[in-house]
């Protein structure tokens, strides 16, 4: 169903997005735009001596890919016609390292809904970044403001 104002939501509704499969060339990549070459994520002998035993992708690698998954929901789905601005992001974990190879996906749930004006509204969303066996690696809240119906 297309999503177009403030309103067309509910508290509770649930979003679930495809997956994606992280890469080595997408961590070498985020490296490159980034500038964090840090040995975790990019040197195979460094991080087999580290907790996790292998490279790992960058948090906000997972954060920014998991995130915009959502996005293949369809364009109003997720961000309704209305949509204003990204109003904030809060409570940022990361739970479990995402490892090349892994599957991810992100589940959204709108956790309130909150009437700013008779033009706008704030939607505030749990968001769940989750690899492939249903484990939870990045668990974060945003907040969207979009439009309102007119009256």
């Amino acid at each position: 169903m297309e999503k177009t104002y403030f309103e067309d939501y509910k508290t509770g509704e649930t979003f679930v997005s495809p997956g994606r499969t992280i890469t080595e060339a997408d961590i070498v990549m985020f490296s490159a735009f980034t500038g964090d070459w840090h040995p975790l994520h990019t040197d195979k002998e460094y991080a087999a001596k580290t907790p996790f035993k292998e490279r790992i992708a960058h948090g906000m690698l997972g954060l920014v890919v998991g995130s915009a998954l959502l996005f293949r929901l369809g364009p109003y789905v997720v961000l309704p016609k209305s949509f204003i601005a990204f109003y904030g992001m809060e409570s940022v974990r990361f739970t479990a390292p995402v490892k090349i190879g892994d599957t991810i996906h992100c589940e959204m749930k709108i956790i309130s809904m909150t009437e700013k004006d008779a033009q706008r509204g704030v939607i505030e969303a749990e968001n769940t970044i989750k690899k492939q066996k249903g484990e939870a690696a990045i668990v974060y809240v945003t907040k969207i403001l979009v439009g309102r119906k007119k009256a």
